[in-house]
């Protein structure tokens, strides 16, 4: 059988032609290709756009493909803009526990700029966001977690909020935190859940 010589035009491969261009506006619609590979790799280019921010997060709303949501999430951690954050804020309202996870791990890389938020997230209307708020100030690495997390013992009034609290406060709580866990002791005295938990808090405190 005769070799074929490097260069003969047979063992070339055929060059193929991009069918979307690699600036913004080829990668925002690459973002929307039925192949969640095009789509995955579009998602990974828009971090160099910062201009695709509203875009990356409007995409985790209707992504179904988890390897392209969390791309996405890398891309909009990167991004890391102001319109990220909102809509991260935006997404503890969904009704996808995968998608509510996402949005407190891409705030809680962005403790600065996510900080301004954080008395009216604790103030909302709807319960569940105050405790995913809870939940996110778990991971934020900020100086003003003890004062935000002692905010929620002495005023939240919903229990599961309280308690959520009082997890959080079991890891990572200090000597700022022991007048409010009294002061919640003393609030929900009937309770024997928030006094477990305040009991855990307080033992895990003094041990550490």
């Amino acid at each position: 059988m005769a070799l074929k010589k490097p260069g003969d035009p047979s063992t070339l491969r055929p060059i193929e032609t991009r069918e979307y261009p690699r600036d913004l506006a080829g990668l925002l619609a690459q973002l929307g290709d039925p192949d969640s590979s095009r789509r995955r790799w579009a998602a990974r280019d828009l971090a160099a756009h910062p201009a695709a921010a509203a875009a990356v997060c409007a995409r985790l709303a209707v992504e179904t493909e988890a390897s392209v949501r969390a791309v996405l999430f890398s891309t909009a951690t990167h991004l890391g803009s102001p319109e990220v954050v909102q809509a991260m804020i935006e997404l503890l309202r969904s009704e996808d526990p995968a998608l509510r996870n996402g949005a407190i791990e891409v705030l809680a890389s962005l403790p600065g700029a996510v900080a301004e938020h954080v008395d009216r997230l604790l103030a909302d209307s709807d319960g569940d966001v105050r405790i995913f708020t809870v939940n996110l100030l778990g991971e934020l690495r900020h100086p003003q977690v003890p004062a935000w997390l002692n905010q929620v013992l002495l005023h939240e009034a919903q229990v599961n909020v309280v308690g959520a609290a009082l997890e959080v406060l079991s890891e990572l709580g200090g000597p700022e935190n022991l007048p409010a866990l009294q002061q919640v002791r003393r609030r929900f005295a009937a309770d024997a859940y928030i006094d477990f938990c305040v009991g855990l808090a307080l033992e895990r405190i003094e041990a550490a």
